[in-house]
């Protein structure tokens, strides 16, 4: 324990209760988030044993995956699907019962929970913060360690006790190191990393990224870099706090403040990982010689440089990867050999918890201003407070003359639980971080991308290298 230590080692640490090293351990669980899809099972059965929440103040809730994106002020009442506006309901209810505080539908700090534990200084270096969701790791870009957990059992067992049993994982460390070369962003680089190790690549560890590349990011850079870890296969994605997390955190509403701040900030200095700490798998890559990546199959792995074709199956290096490819552009409805660039799609979505913070924004309309959209577009931001600064930045308006739909914050048609979808058939350029099968409506053909990227396509109406405009 006083040798080298790695950040994510150092964290863990910290919140063993008991258990033995190689085996489960009983966590403490700083902050949980609790959204509305299915997790009204965890609070039924605390009913059921007549338990209370352990911790109310370490627990908040969110409703982001199933409200609607239009026609909000309406409420509950106006989601047309019964069962969904049960759900819905039932999130409101729980959470009054059990007295957690929740971000509802209209509350101005409403917006999806990977977006505002960060905006609002709920996520912080050093905590434990579980969620019910798959893209938890994003909290783990200002130094917290995220661990996603399941929506019924996982839950009502750390809504009960604040505690969690986990077996630790390997740690692994992913480095890339350079300038990103002009309009490559911080989507092109965790596309090119899961491109590159495979989406099982990761499994069974735990991922600090590091490297200059990674130090010189914004925040809202870094969270999507982690935001996408579980697309790697690794559950938890963590980056080292440094100045840029304490700025980003300083003043934010649930940031600590005054003497706390000071006390905080002298805690949160000392989790980087040592120098001379041990990983069990290290990854590096050159950031010099990354492009704007665009995906082509239904995978995040099946992703390559815009300036690229669609692949052969027959050059893949086994019989299970050939079938694979075979699968994937069978339903993608494309042919070996296609410039990626010459790929025309039907509409365009920018949103989700991977990229609908203002600076993904920004960045699509740098690309929008003074153009038109030649096909159906929408754009969902990320947190109403996202909507809002957007708004007061006249972002809504440059989308607007570019012809997008300015929509409400929701998970929206990453998700389609709330009936934002791709039609069946339609090829869609999008922000999200899933593109698997049926991940946008039935039969929907999604490629994923930077926000700037996809501006592109729905400028042009096809696969576009954005450097290009």
């Amino acid at each position: 324990m006083n040798g080298p230590r790695s950040m994510f080692d150092r964290i863990w640490s910290r919140h063993v209760i008991l258990g033995p090293a190689g085996g489960e351990q009983l966590l403490f669980v700083d902050r949980n988030v609790v959204h509305e899809a299915l997790t009204f099972l965890a609070f039924d059965q605390l009913r059921i044993e007549g338990r209370k929440v352990r911790k109310p103040r370490q627990n908040i809730a969110v409703t982001d995956h199933f409200i609607p994106t239009v026609n909000r002020a309406a409420g509950a009442a106006g989601i047309a699907n019964p069962e969904i506006r049960r759900v819905v309901e039932m999130i409101d209810e729980n959470t009054r019962e059990f007295g957690i505080e929740h971000f509802g539908m209209h509350d101005a700090r409403q917006g999806i929970s990977h977006v505002i534990g960060p905006e609002l200084g709920l996520t912080q270096p050093g905590l434990l913060i579980s969620c019910c969701d798959s893209h938890t790791a994003t909290h783990g870009a200002l130094g917290a360690l995220p661990i996603p957990i399941g929506q019924s059992n996982q839950l009502r067992h750390v809504l009960a006790t604040q505690t969690l049993w986990q077996k630790k994982p390997k740690a692994m460390r992913i480095s890339v190191d350079g300038a990103l070369p002009p309009h490559v962003t911080a989507k092109d680089v965790i596309l090119a990393i899961i491109a590159r190790i495979g989406i099982g690549g990761a499994v069974g560890h735990a991922v600090e990224y590091a490297g200059s590349t990674i130090r010189a990011m914004s925040i809202e850079g870094r969270m999507t870099i982690c935001n996408m870890s579980i697309e790697a296969g690794a559950r938890i994605g963590m980056i080292a706090p440094d100045d840029t997390t304490y700025a980003y955190l300083h003043g934010r509403p649930y940031a600590p403040q005054g003497a706390d701040w000071d006390k905080a900030l002298a805690y949160w200095r000392s989790l980087p990982s040592d120098a001379e700490a041990r990983f069990d798998r290290e990854i590096s890559l050159d950031a010099a010689g990354l492009a704007p990546m665009v995906s082509w199959g239904t995978s995040p792995q099946d992703s390559s440089p815009i300036t690229g074709r669609v692949p052969d199956p027959a050059s893949a290096f086994d019989g299970e990867q050939r079938r694979r490819i075979e699968r994937a552009l069978e339903y993608m409805g494309l042919a070996p050999g296609t410039p990626l660039s010459s790929i025309r799609i039907d509409r365009v979505f920018i949103g989700s918890c991977t990229n609908g913070r203002i600076e993904d924004l920004r960045a699509a309309a740098r690309v929008l201003k003074g153009r038109k959209a030649v096909v159906p577009a929408m754009v969902s931001p990320g947190s109403t407070g996202v909507k809002r600064q957007a708004e007061a930045e006249d972002l809504d308006r440059i989308f607007r003359d570019a012809g997008f739909e300015w929509r409400d914050s929701s998970c929206s048609m990453c998700t389609g639980s709330n009936g934002d979808l791709v039609a069946r058939g339609e090829r869609t350029a999008s922000t999200t971080n899933r593109n698997f099968e049926g991940r946008q409506g039935p039969g929907a053909l999604t490629h994923i991308m930077s926000p700037a990227m996809v501006a592109a396509a729905a400028v042009t109406g096809r696969l576009t290298d954005v450097r290009t405009l």
